[in-house]
């Protein structure tokens, strides 16, 4: 595994600025969402190829890869002019994504929380809009990672395994949140969930999320420290063994556990070389 985290939890900077800050603070990789976390843009719009060969320089001058580049749009929207921005934005984050050297171009599928009968019916809406962009993947030779939310229309690593069969395409890769798709915890055997979310998903697994939580008594999910929460690990340490080159980012940082989570990701490194 690649030691990675999401960028932008470490605020918003110059290219050069950004870079260094995240090798100094030990990282191998990142997951730069540009509008959030570099001077200069504030929307996807204002990403220049001027820009973004400034970010592969810098990122290149501190041997730091870029594992996820990230465009999470609406890619199920029912309003047909939002999803048709959404499909045209991701698509030309494709091209940006290939010139600043990136590995992928990262989403989710939702903006809100939905409910099951919303899911189903923007199911097909959301096919439509990754068929067009498998399309342009393909086109120019590079990789979309999805990420299922279990509130998302993707739902569940079953829905993601079948999206992808749909699809047909080894362009199409997944993001792998195991919290994003944990439910009710405390009742949940997480080692036969996570065997099968392992099962499904296996080398189409491009990514991995990081994080963990103890619940709150109004069922929010409280962060806390790797290792300190809910989250069994275990069988996910398993099967990473042997991929030392997955981008495993620590995902929605707290600073003030940064020191407390590095230390987790490079024991984990070291038990699955």
């Amino acid at each position: 595994m690649k030691i990675g985290v999401r960028g932008h939890d470490y605020g918003k900077h110059s290219a050069e600025k950004f870079a260094r800050i995240l090798r100094e603070e030990g990282y191998e990789t990142v997951q730069l969402a540009i509008p959030r976390a570099i001077e200069g843009a504030e929307s996807f719009a204002d990403v220049t190829e001027e820009l973004v060969d400034r970010i592969r320089s810098a990122f290149e001058k501190e041997q730091l890869e870029i594992g996820v580049f990230s465009c999470y749009m609406d890619l199920s929207s029912p309003d047909d002019e939002v999803r048709g921005r959404a499909v045209e934005t991701f698509c030309r984050c494709l091209s940006l994504a290939r010139q600043a050297g990136a590995r992928m171009v990262g989403s989710e599928t939702s903006y809100e929380c939905l409910s099951r009968r919303e899911k189903a019916r923007r199911f097909p809406l959301l096919l439509d809009s990754l068929k067009r962009m498998t399309e342009e993947a393909e086109r120019v030779g590079m990789t979309i990672g999805l990420e299922p939310v279990q509130d998302h229309t993707l739902e569940s690593m079953d829905a993601a395994a079948e999206v992808l069969d749909i699809l047909g395409s080894d362009r199409v890769r997944l993001i792998f949140d195991p919290v994003n798709l944990l439910r009710r915890p405390l009742e949940v055997n997480q080692e036969e969930y996570w065997r099968r979310c392992l099962e499904l998903g296996g080398d189409r697994i491009a990514a991995v999320h990081m994080k963990d939580f103890v619940p709150g008594e109004d069922g929010r999910q409280l962060a806390c420290p790797l290792g300190e929460g809910v989250m069994e690990y275990r069988l996910i340490r398993e099967w990473m063994k042997g991929r030392t080159d997955l981008p495993v980012m620590r995902d929605e940082l707290d600073l003030a556990f940064a020191e407390k989570d590095m230390a987790y990701l490079r024991w984990m490194k070291a038990v699955t070389k």
